[in-house]
């Protein structure tokens, strides 16, 4: 059953303002904007309304009422930025959050209350965090958005709607709980409706014909009798797992206890469904609202958790508790299928070990880098430069095979680079050629061998190849583009033999 909990910043903006400036904790003050050559009211906090000034006042008349107070200018970003931080910070509590409006936060909490020991645990340290923060809040949870948001707002008996239990929790709240629009609520205040226990049994049609479809639709969302639905701040992962603590954590032994148990949770669930992660993420949250967070990658689907915990221990020294961390998550943001037995990646084989091996990359990757690690296959073109490609996994097997009949350099340039050449007749090897500056002579030579390109991409141009030693002992792949014949060709240097 889906549970949702619903926060109201009462006072968003000016609590915001005093978590900068403390000293402003106890003064009567608002935030004022323009508004047709006068200065309005936009957000006053708890010492300035208990004084009797409230937001849409005039700041020349509540300075009539008050001399003393202090008038800032309004910031119309202000809202959207401490909301959309608010919310970043309570994924701490669950994967899925939005931002509800221009004043509070919905969150689906659908399966994490437990984490923390029940729901009464769980509200009141969500509750708890954010007063410690200076945010004057009112929280609530329910079976529906609405009923959430309802009671969260206009509840005055207590924040915890038990499940099933909408329709009473409803009824003793104000029209103005189901989030109807002013000029609705103004017809049902003339009409003398001034709780929803007082239209609620009317007929649908009575209702949809004086106030609109909006009302039945608001009730029906409400009482769960239609879905809501939400837009998360980020995509939920379906592979994640959480861990909250008990007590912070600050030490590397903790954090790695925290990461295995995670591990476990997760790959259990991997293998049930016969899968294996491709990339995860690990993620610390603070105390102080600041997430740490560290990823691996493997090269095949893995579940194998000694291997994914040598990965992320690499890692883990990048990790700064501070003050400490409360939660732990880790999502799996890549998965892929995996067989109970995997095919061999580089051996193909029976005896091959592609596990072994796959791991031992992902070992040197996590040291290195992942770029640093390439894997090539043969390609079914001619020209050297385009008969390999980068393959894109361990697992992907060639479609050709390897050219071995005929000497192929051990470090082939991504392209060819220009030459001088001497050469005593035409097709014949070169003497000496300049590569660089230096200047080679030739001592041995082999070739020619002639390379042309296929037919559909550009008929006609050809290449002849010579395998070349100096004097040094230096062997090179040496090559001439075209013939003597329709003019001087150029030569080019193609690659190094060992």
């Amino acid at each position: 059953m889906r549970r949702y909990v619903a926060i109201w910043f009462r006072h968003l903006k000016t609590d915001w303002m005093v978590r900068r400036q403390p000293e402003l904790k106890d003064v009567p003050f608002v935030m004022a904007a323009p508004e047709h050559g006068r200065m309005v009211i936009r957000a006053a906090n708890t010492a300035a309304q208990a004084k009797g000034i409230d937001v849409s006042m005039v700041v020349a008349d509540c300075r009539a009422i008050l001399p003393g107070l202090q008038v800032f200018d309004d910031k119309p970003e202000l809202t959207e930025k401490a909301l959309s931080a608010l919310a970043g910070w309570c994924l701490r509590y669950t994967p899925v959050v939005a931002v509800d409006n221009l004043d509070g936060l919905i969150l689906d909490v659908s399966g994490c209350p437990h984490l923390w020991g029940g729901e009464k645990p769980y509200l009141k340290e969500i509750i708890t965090k954010l007063r410690g923060f200076g945010y004057d809040v009112r929280t609530a949870i329910a079976d529906t958005i609405g009923t959430a948001w309802a009671v969260s707002r206009y509840g005055k008996i207590t924040p915890m709607v038990e499940h099933s239990y909408q329709l009473e929790a409803m009824l003793p709240l104000p029209p103005a709980a189901l989030r109807l629009e002013a000029p609705i609520l103004e017809r049902l205040e003339k009409l003398g409706l001034y709780q929803i226990q007082s239209f609620i049994n009317m007929p649908r049609k009575a209702l949809r014909r004086r106030f609109g479809q909006t009302i039945l639709t608001r009730l029906d969302q409400a009482l769960g009798q239609e879905y809501e639905v939400i837009n998360p701040i980020q995509p939920v992962e379906p592979y994640q797992e959480r861990l909250p603590s008990l007590e912070p954590i600050r030490t590397a032994t903790g954090i790695e206890i925290a990461l295995k148990q995670l591990l476990e949770k997760l790959t259990a669930r991997l293998n049930k469904e016969e899968k294996g992660l491709r990339k995860c993420m690990f993620k610390c949250y603070r105390i102080d609202g600041i997430v740490q967070q560290i990823e691996i990658g493997t090269s095949r689907p893995s579940r194998n958790v000694a291997h994914l915990f040598k990965l992320f221990e690499l890692k883990i020294v990048s990790i700064a508790p501070a003050l400490g961390i409360e939660v732990f998550t880790l999502e799996a943001t890549i998965v892929e299928d995996i067989s109970a037995q995997q095919d061999a990646l580089w051996d193909f084989t029976e005896g091959g070990n592609g596990t072994a091996i796959g791991e031992l990359l992902d070992r040197i990757a996590g040291k290195l880098g992942a770029d640093t690690i390439h894997r090539y296959l043969p390609d079914e073109h001619y020209w050297p430069e385009r008969s390999v490609k980068a393959a894109s996994t361990l697992a992907e097997k060639p479609q050709t095979r390897w050219r071995t009949d005929l000497p192929r350099p051990i470090h082939l340039l991504r392209n060819p680079e220009t030459i001088e050449v001497t050469v005593p007749m035409p097709d014949y090897p070169p003497m000496l050629f300049r590569y660089k500056g230096e200047l080679h002579n030739v001592s041995k030579a082999d070739g020619p061998e002639r390379i042309e390109q296929e037919w559909w991409l550009n008929q006609g141009l050809y290449r002849d190849y010579y395998c070349i030693e100096d004097e040094k002992g230096a062997r090179y792949w040496l090559f001439r583009e075209g013939s003597y014949e329709h003019g001087d060709p150029k030569w080019f240097i193609h690659g190094f033999f060992a």
